[in-house]
């Protein structure tokens, strides 16, 4: 193979499905496919060692791993994951959005979890050639998208806390519609003020799979009231909004013709959203000021009561934007602004789906062409 070899390039062996599904088989799984529940033909694994590095991988026929029920990512969770997704071109072509964003950030996860990080261009090209071999599962649906699942898991068979000597990278691609099942529908939110998400010096700012088994106990307290996500508090002074379940969240202000979009700082203990910086280039693109600072739940609350914040909306890859209609706590709940989805989080949903379906001018080079 020559060095322009795509394959060369990804250092996989392409080994295709002897038995991908038919045609019809896959039109009825793309028909309604939710998120998550369906996946494409092929996968790529790629397995590290301590001394080698990452080796050659495979593109091969999505099938279950055997794994030692002894490998360190059991028992001292060492596993990281991204997400970002490939979307359908009016021309018939595919484009990723911002593939090199997701892979710099599973590099600084990679870090924190004392991982080998995969190389970012690595990363790209590998995720190029699953989409090229499973082309035919990428949505034509607006709003619906090929989901790509990156993760890194701990396979050394030792038991012993410690970073593993053994890694396998893994790439999976799933056709996915809407996130939540009711379609963009204002959700009700509970605001946890027993649990915290992330404390400062933790693991807040990585997308490592521990935070998100951490934050499933008041997930379902958050069910129990009736609500589809939880508010997440910061772990200090328990007064400042950070993120709502695996989601960075904005405040639309209003006054007068002024409007502001306000999301929560980084600081370490929320997730630096691909989504959420892409939001804040768009929202001053449209002519809103935008402002990264604190917003506490008094804030919130009496900013909602006096009409001066007239929405909230969470954002991520998965759910793009989810207007937030009602807010639920122990002391006491509030309406945003009517309980629909308001204008800004609509305008801004659509602005970020026509830069993704290839119907308005990429200005920012987000768009990653396929071959």
């Amino acid at each position: 193979m020559s060095s322009e070899d795509p394959a060369a390039v990804a250092g996989l062996e392409i080994m295709p499905n002897p038995h991908p599904r038919s045609r019809a088989e896959r039109l009825a799984l793309m028909e309604n496919p939710g998120f998550g529940r369906v996946h494409s033909d092929h996968m790529v694994v790629i397995p590290y060692h301590k001394g080698d590095g990452w080796g050659r991988g495979e593109l091969r026929a999505y099938a279950p791993l055997p794994m030692d029920p002894a490998s360190l990512v059991f028992h001292y969770a060492q596993a990281i994951f991204e997400g970002f997704k490939a979307y359908h071109q009016p021309d018939g072509g595919v484009s990723c959005f911002r593939p090199s964003a997701n892979a710099r950030r599973f590099v600084d996860s990679a870090r924190r979890m004392a991982i080998p990080p995969l190389p970012e261009d690595r990363f790209v090209a590998v995720s190029d050639l699953l989409i090229q071999q499973d082309r035919e599962w990428v949505p034509t649906t607006r709003g619906h998208s090929l989901y790509m699942r990156p993760l890194i898991i701990a396979t050394q068979t030792v038991l012993g806390v410690r970073p593993s000597d053994e890694y396998l990278f893994l790439l999976l691609a799933l056709p996915s519609g809407n996130y939540f099942a009711g379609g963009v529908k204002p959700v009700a939110v509970w605001v946890s003020e027993e649990y915290v998400r992330a404390a400062p010096g933790g693991t807040g700012a990585a997308k490592c799979a521990g935070n998100y088994a951490a934050s499933l106990l008041a997930q379902q307290d958050a069910e129990q009231q009736g609500c589809q996500q939880v508010v997440w508090l910061d772990a200090i002074h328990r007064c400042y909004v950070e993120e709502i379940g695996g989601m960075n969240l904005f405040f639309v202000m209003q006054d007068g013709d002024k409007v502001t979009l306000v999301t929560p700082e980084l600081t370490g203990t929320l997730l630096p959203g691909i989504t959420r910086a892409s939001l804040l280039e768009l929202g001053r693109e449209l002519g809103f000021a935008v402002e990264e600072r604190k917003v506490s739940l008094d804030e919130w609350r009496t900013a909602a009561a006096s009409g001066r914040m007239t929405e909230a909306f969470a954002c991520g890859t998965a759910a793009v934007i989810t207007p937030i209609g009602q807010v639920r706590s122990r002391s006491g709940g509030w309406q945003m602004g009517d309980g629909t989805s308001g204008p800004v989080s609509l305008r801004l949903r659509d602005a970020l789906l026509d830069i993704q379906h290839g119907v308005a001018p990429d200005t920012h080079g987000w768009m990653h062409r396929l071959p």
